[in-house]
């Protein structure tokens, strides 16, 4: 593909109008939206509407005036980006601690059972986190096996199979569907982690008949750094499962200030502490994003991306580790090279931010919602530039920055 045949493709992608709901700098080239999603053009007035009128003249009266119906009413807003159903889904919290609350609720609930099973080579935090949450179950444990032993793994002790749906270097997307129902046929719940997933790639949680899971606001979700998180629960265990943070705001009746502790009906339960209400204002302005947008149209203009973004990308002398099948992976791209970091340095100073995964992995976001195929087309332009010139080998791209 030509530069002038990328802007073609932009002048005909049916969601081109879409990127102008962004506030996207001129000067770069954004392919790090999986990891962090660029500002939305209505997030800094929702943010001062939010501060100077609902907190700065409404004050306190303003939690009557929409703040605390903010997490079940941005958790139905996310419902039918994930296959969920109204009710099953609430913002809150971070995805660590909402991993720490339903692995803990599940092993309780287990009947028995001991094992939370999952993949090595998960994201970190859920895999500390599951330690974290096993040791506070007694006689729990946590199994780690690599994922191609994940099937033969799931056996009678099995209580919860902890899993990330898109992995978040290869971009490997697990089939839900099948591997849930393997769980079930063991008489195991699932536990999902879609954070490379919402916003990015079609999920039908109830359609793959789903236990439970949880995702981040911050990443294809747009929500702003640190933003809030959801979780889900399947309306058929949301009343055997406790909330095992049990904070005032998943308690029945919070306002009536009593000892003891009576969990809230549904959904409601798995609130722990008073909402972040300023991480929910700028979610929920981030998830107005998707207004108008079908899951389909997303996944074909990923699809279509990472086509361009791989062919260009391996001419540039980069070996491509993603799926090539679309039904196989995220909307991500990632290549290997011993070299990775010293690149991925470069590329960010000349404009271009993706971003890099140890030991050796350049990772680049393709968020269909703003990236657009010129953008792909310049961003391998520039990578292939920086191969063939060697500019990455000067001495102040190798050093290393706290955040990578």
């Amino acid at each position: 593909m030509t530069r002038d045949e990328a802007r073609a493709a932009d002048a005909r992608d049916p969601l081109g109008g879409v990127r102008a709901r962004f506030r996207l700098p001129p000067d770069v080239i954004y392919l790090d939206g999986n990891s962090l999603g660029a500002l939305p053009a209505t997030t800094p007035g929702a943010m001062a509407a939010g501060v100077e009128t609902a907190w700065g003249n409404r004050l306190i009266r303003s939690w009557n005036e929409g703040w605390v119906e903010a997490p079940r009413r941005i958790g139905d807003r996310i419902a039918p980006l994930i296959g969920a159903a109204p009710g099953e889904v609430i913002a809150c919290d971070s995805t660590s601690a909402n991993l720490y609350k339903l692995i803990v609720a599940a092993l309780r609930a287990a009947g028995g059972r001991t094992t939370v099973l999952s993949e090595a080579g998960n994201f970190p935090t859920d895999l500390h986190v599951a330690e974290g949450a096993v040791a506070a179950v007694p006689g729990a444990r946590l199994r780690v096996v690599a994922r191609d032993d994940i099937a033969d793994a799931l056996d009678a002790d099995t209580a919860l199979l902890l899993l990330t749906h898109v992995h978040y270097t290869s971009g490997r997307r697990f089939d839900m569907a099948a591997v849930t129902a393997a769980a079930h046929d063991m008489g195991a719940t699932v536990l999902w982690d879609l954070s490379h997933s919402v916003g990015a790639v079609a999920v039908d949680l109830n359609g793959a008949g789903a236990d439970l899971a949880v995702g981040c606001g911050y990443k294809y979700l747009n929500g702003g750094p640190g933003a809030p998180a959801f979780l889900f629960v399947a309306e058929r265990h949301q009343a055997r499962l406790a909330n095992p943070l049990s904070g005032w705001f998943g308690h029945a009746e919070p306002f009536a200030f009593t000892d003891d502790y009576r969990p809230a009906d549904g959904i409601d339960r798995w609130l722990c502490g008073t909402p972040p209400v300023l991480g929910l204002m700028a979610l929920e302005a981030g998830i107005a994003t998707f207004d108008g947008v079908t899951m389909a149209a997303l996944e074909a203009k990923s699809a279509a991306l990472f086509d361009l973004f791989r062919a260009r990308g391996e001419a540039a002398g980069l070996h491509c580790i993603t799926p090539v099948d679309p039904a196989g992976r995220g909307s991500h791209i990632s290549f290997r090279h011993p070299e990775a970091w010293p690149i991925n340095s470069a590329l960010i100073e000349a404009g271009v931010i993706g971003d890099f995964r140890t030991p050796d992995v350049l990772r680049f976001g393709l968020t269909p919602l703003y990236t657009g195929f010129e953008d792909v087309w310049r961003a391998t332009e520039t990578l292939g530039a920086i191969m063939a010139d060697g500019r990455w080998r000067a001495a102040r791209y190798a050093e290393k920055a706290r955040v990578t």
